[in-house]
């Protein structure tokens, strides 16, 4: 997920271990908002692989195709599945608000706090999506292997 982004994510990360809240927020906010499509190409992997309806699925895609992210967002929050949730928040809604409150508002030290929390939240979601992603793919190769395989009475 990070391979297009890491270098932003990277000096986020940086400006955020040097203190400089602002900078490492501005960085989040922009890897977030530049994932966007990314997370919900992987959201729509999930819903497919755990056989949700088309109509989720459609939510999800009309939401890839809207440009702001705070629309995007709106609309896919009750489409998202319990099992990408983080100790049962939606993270796109705590991304939401974190980015939404914006960082012209804010000292250098709140926009510290909100990118750690941003970041956190990110990585967090991000391996959670994987996961996800990951379990559907083995279950699937596991129930194919039983049942094609032909099993010999033994002697």
């Amino acid at each position: 997920m990070w391979s297009t982004h890491k270098e932003m994510f990277l000096k986020g990360k940086s400006s955020e271990n040097l203190g400089l809240g602002i900078g490492a927020y501005g960085y989040y906010r922009r890897v977030v908002e530049n994932q966007k499509d990314t997370l919900l190409n992987k959201i729509i992997n999930v819903l497919e692989k755990s056989k949700n309806t088309d109509k989720e699925v459609k939510v999800v895609k009309k939401a890839i195709k809207e440009k702001q992210f705070s629309k995007a967002i709106k609309n896919v929050k009750d489409v998202i599945p319990e099992s990408l949730y983080i100790n049962g928040h939606n993270p796109f809604i705590l991304l939401h608000k974190a980015l939404s409150d914006g960082l012209h508002s804010q000292t250098d030290e709140a926009c510290l706090e909100y990118a750690s929390n941003i970041r956190t939240v990110l990585v967090a979601f991000s391996e959670r999506l994987s996961l996800a992603l990951k379990n559907e793919t083995e279950l699937s190769k596991a129930i194919s292997n039983l049942t094609n395989k032909k099993f010999t009475k033994a002697d």
